[in-house]
C-alpha cells in the first residue's frame, strides 16, 4: 500500500443505542475499527454514546428513527449512505416490550409490539439488503432477539412472540441472500444487567429466584453481548449463517 492509499474503514448502523445493550453494541463496535451511526426515537439522548464512539477513534452519526414508519426507515439509509458511502453492518437493537398478561392484551397494544419488533425490524433489514444487493457487496445483518423467544415466561407474551418470528426472519433471510454474500445472524440474551438495573435495590427473593433458573448463577452483561455482535460481524465469522447465538447462562439448555 502506497501512502497516497488509505483503507476505508467498516461501517455499521445499530437502531436502539441511547443506552443499554444498543449503546454498549455502538461503542465496542467502535472500538472493534468500525464508524458508526446510531438511532434512537429520541436522538437527543445519544449525546453520550457518540462522545465514546468519538473517544474510541470512529466517526459517529446519531439519526432519529421511528421504526413504524418506512419513510423513516428510507431516511436514515440516506442518511447514513450520504455520511459513510457505504454500510456494511446493520444492527438490529430497537424493541419494544409491553409486560402484561395476555389476557389483557389491546389489540392498539399488540400492534405496537409487532410493527416494532418484527415489522420495523423486517423492513430495516429489507433496506439493507437492497443496498448490499445492488451494489453488489457483502455485508451482514444481526438482530437482537430474546430466550423469551426460545422458551415461555409469563406476561411476555407479544413480545417473545415477535422475538420467535425474528429468529425464524434470520433464517429464512440467511438462505435468500446467501448468493449475495449476505449473512444474516442473531444474538438472544437472557436475563442482562442494564443501566436501568444496575446499581437499583432489588427484593432479596425475586434476585434468588432469577438466579436459581440460571444454570450459570450469573446475569448477562452487556459487554458479553457486545462482543457476541461484534464476533458474528467480524471476519472469523464468516461461514456462519442463519443461527442464533444464545447468551442465556444455560437456561435453554435444561
Amino acid at each position: 500500500m502506497t501512502s497516497s492509499q488509505t483503507t476505508r474503514r467498516p461501517t455499521v448502523l445499530v437502531t436502539g443505542a441511547s443506552q443499554g445493550i444498543g449503546a454498549g453494541i455502538a461503542v465496542e463496535m467502535a472500538r472493534q475499527g468500525y464508524d458508526v451511526a446510531v438511532t434512537s426515537t429520541r436522538p437527543e439522548k445519544l449525546a453520550p454514546v457518540l462522545e465514546a464512539i468519538r473517544a474510541a477513534g470512529a466517526r459517529a452519526l446519531a439519526l432519529p428513527l421511528q421504526i413504524r414508519e418506512q419513510a423513516s426507515i428510507d431516511q436514515v439509509m440516506t442518511a447514513v449512505l450520504s455520511e459513510f458511502g457505504e454500510l456494511d453492518v446493520l444492527v438490529n437493537n430497537a424493541a419494544l416490550t409491553i409486560r402484561k398478561p395476555a389476557l389483557e392484551f389491546t389489540p392498539g397494544e399488540w400492534d405496537e409490539v409487532i410493527s416494532t419488533n418484527l415489522t420495523g425490524t423486517f423492513f430495516m433489514t429489507q433496506a439493507m439488503g437492497r443496498h448490499l444487493i445492488a451494489t453488489q457487496r457483502p455485508g451482514c445483518v444481526i438482530s437482537l432477539t430474546s430466550t423469551h423467544g426460545v422458551v415461555g415466561m409469563k406476561n411476555r407474551s407479544a413480545y417473545g412472540i415477535t422475538k420467535a418470528a425474528v429468529m425464524h426472519m434470520t433464517r429464512m433471510l440467511a438462505i435468500e441472500w446467501a448468493e449475495h454474500g449476505i449473512r444474516v445472524n442473531s444474538v438472544a440474551p437472557g436475563a442482562v444487567i442494564t443501566p436501568s438495573r444496575a446499581g437499583l435495590p432489588e427484593d432479596p427473593g425475586h434476585a434468588q429466584q432469577r438466579m436459581a433458573r440460571i444454570p450459570m448463577k450469573k446475569l448477562c452483561s452487556v459487554e458479553e453481548i457486545a462482543a457476541a455482535v461484534a464476533y458474528l460481524a467480524s471476519p472469523q465469522a464468516s461461514y456462519i449463517t442463519g443461527q442464533t447465538l444464545v447468551l442465556d447462562g444455560g437456561v435453554t439448555s435444561q
